[in-house]
């Protein structure tokens, strides 16, 4: 074979770009996908059946395997990027990690020194852990290293009712930020500075089962 000869590019019939098509369709990310993804594969396979066996042109063959393959990459795109997006976030890490044993004012420090030089990611993270530390601090919440910020909100919630929607919105930011691949903004920093302020502020309800004077009921 000449050097030219093998340079010339390999136009597959409609039946090799079919079996093109379900070696890329066996990866299982597409079987696991909503039920859009899958009628977009069903499409391509039955274009591909009815391709079976018809001689196409070399331009046109090329033509419909390039379009069949933007398609699944679009689709696939627009689909499995939230999913996979959600499945990082279900895998969340800690808040606070076994060995931080920085105080809520620590933690306050490094998120305004984070601010100031515009780092928001630190800030918003540091933030969140300062929230979150403050409140184990007043007893609100136990000392529990490597509990989730969806734990901590959670468990907040409960003790400071009238900040719960708050809590988990910043619990939630948290993830995003440390998690996710949201990028945070000063905006995003100020709105935890601000709940850091307000829960400061406000006295958790007692635990269920305990009564004013700090006992039984």
């Amino acid at each position: 074979m000449t050097a030219v000869a093998a340079q010339v590019p390999v136009v597959p019939d409609a039946d090799e770009a079919r079996r093109w098509i379900e070696r890329e369709l066996a990866d299982p990310v597409y079987h696991q996908q909503p039920s859009i993804l899958r009628r977009v594969l069903d499409w391509l396979a039955e274009l591909f059946d009815g391709a079976s066996g018809v001689a196409l042109g070399d331009v046109g063959t090329l033509l419909v395997v390039v379009g069949a393959l933007a398609v699944v990459v679009v689709v696939t795109f627009l689909v499995t990027g939230p999913v996979r997006r959600s499945r990082r976030l279900a895998r969340a890490g800690a808040v606070l990690g076994d060995d931080d044993r920085r105080s809520a004012a620590d933690l306050r420090t490094a998120a305004d020194a984070a601010a100031a030089r515009g780092d928001w990611a630190a800030a918003v993270a540091d933030r969140f852990r300062a929230v979150v530390r403050a409140l184990e601090e007043r007893t609100v919440l136990d000392e529990r290293p490597g509990r989730t910020a969806h734990e901590a909100v959670e468990a907040a919630g409960a003790r400071l009712p009238a900040h719960a929607t708050d809590l988990r919105t910043a619990g939630r930011l948290f993830d995003d930020v440390v998690y996710g691949d949201r990028t945070p903004g000063p905006g995003d920093d100020a709105a935890l500075r601000e709940l850091d302020a307000r829960l400061a502020a406000t006295r958790p309800t007692l635990p269920a089962g305990v009564g004013a004077d700090g006992g039984a009921p």
